[in-house]
């Protein structure tokens, strides 16, 4: 019987947890075999969704309360994601108007864990309005 008790130092994250241009960890997942195309690569609209997902964060807290999202403005693809890579989603608000606040959205995958790969894979700008209740536009607070 092994009476060594267990470690209770976490495991901490790999890569970092905001990119120089100030972009800050938003979202990290793993894509799991269902989420992959004919051609063993993960789907772009799985991405798409991930990246959705990611970029409302921010907007989100800085609106305190709903958003919607109204655009992607740009989205592309650099690099094809694989099952096992960890995906790590940065995000930063690049405007902030009287209803909408646009958010860009960098994708990094850290690939071979026995011997790491980090690659960026996806770019995007999307576009979110705050709504209130009845899902109609209202204003940002600017405190």
């Amino acid at each position: 019987m092994n009476t060594t008790p267990a470690s209770t130092t976490p495991t901490a994250l790999t890569g970092p947890l905001s990119l120089p241009d100030g972009s800050e960890l938003v979202l990290r997942v793993m894509p799991m075999p269902a989420d992959v195309n004919g051609n063993g690569d993960v789907f772009g609209g799985w991405l798409m969704a991930q990246v959705d997902l990611a970029g409302a964060v921010l907007p989100m807290r800085v609106a305190k309360g709903r958003i919607t999202t109204v655009a992607v403005n740009e989205f592309i693809f650099k690099q094809p994601v694989s099952v096992g890579d960890l995906v790590s989603f940065y995000a930063r608000i690049d405007r902030i108007g009287r209803t909408s606040l646009t958010v860009h959205v960098t994708v990094i995958a850290e690939r071979n864990p026995a011997d790491p790969h980090v690659v960026k894979v996806t770019e995007a700008n999307l576009t979110y309005v705050a709504i209130d209740n009845e899902g109609k536009p209202r204003l940002v607070p600017r405190d």
